[in-house]
Parts: C-alpha cells; structure tokens; sequence
C-alpha cells in the first residue's frame, strides 16, 4: 500500500514525538523530552520537532523564551490515521480482521456491544 503524495514519511521518532503532543495536546521541547523513551538529547528533539514544523506536522507558539509546539493534526484525524495505518500494516486492509482482533483482544462489556450492534445495523441501513 503507498502512502498519498500529500502525507510526509515520519520516522519512529517522529511518531513518539506526535504521540506525546497528542497525548499532552502541546508542549515544549523540554515537555516532550521527558515523555520520550530513551530520549535523545534536547538539541535532537528541538531538531526534530523543526523538521517535523517543516513537514506540517506540527505548529508552535512562542511563549516567553521557549516554544511550545501543538500538533498540526486534529485528534479525530490522527486517530483516523493510526487506524488506516494499523489496518494496513497489520491486517492487510481488512478492517474487519481488525475490528475481530479487537474484540478478541480486548474485554467488551454489554453496553459496548450494544453501541456496536447499533452501528452495524446502521451501517447496513446505508448501504455500507
């Protein structure tokens, strides 16, 4: 499967970064170097998080002295992506493999598979 010409290649590090940004909603340098496992030195994160501005992977603000940088994406958007992502690489593109490893994976109570029945049915009901 090839990547759209309009989404840059980010590199594991990069997506550690983008994880952290998502997970704080934004950070600086410092912010983000204390969240990366096995963290390289500041001056590779402030680097990395340039190119990463570059690549419109993120944004920042000066704030003071030091810029805090947000991610570019939304959060519904970048799980939209990691999902595509994973669905890709690990499942071969079969949403439906995925969503059965999930649901294998992971304890499902009755009011989730309520909510799941629920899609489905619509998603039949349109023609999906």
């Amino acid at each position: 499967m090839t990547k759209p010409a309009d989404v840059p290649a980010v590199s594991r590090r990069e997506r550690q970064i983008l994880d952290v940004l998502h997970r704080l909603g934004h950070g600086s340098v410092l912010e983000v170097l204390e969240q990366l496992p096995d963290p390289p030195g500041y001056s590779s994160v402030r680097k990395l998080l340039g190119v990463m501005e570059e690549k419109g992977l993120v944004t920042h603000v000066a704030r003071g002295k030091a810029y805090v940088y947000s991610p570019a994406s939304s959060p519904v958007a970048a799980r939209r992506s990691a999902l595509k992502h994973l669905v890709a690489t690990f499942f071969r593109g079969s949403a439906g493999d995925a969503a059965i490893a999930l649901l294998e994976e992971a304890g499902v109570d009755a009011e989730t598979r309520r909510r799941l029945s629920r899609r489905i049915a619509q998603a039949r009901s349109e023609g999906r």
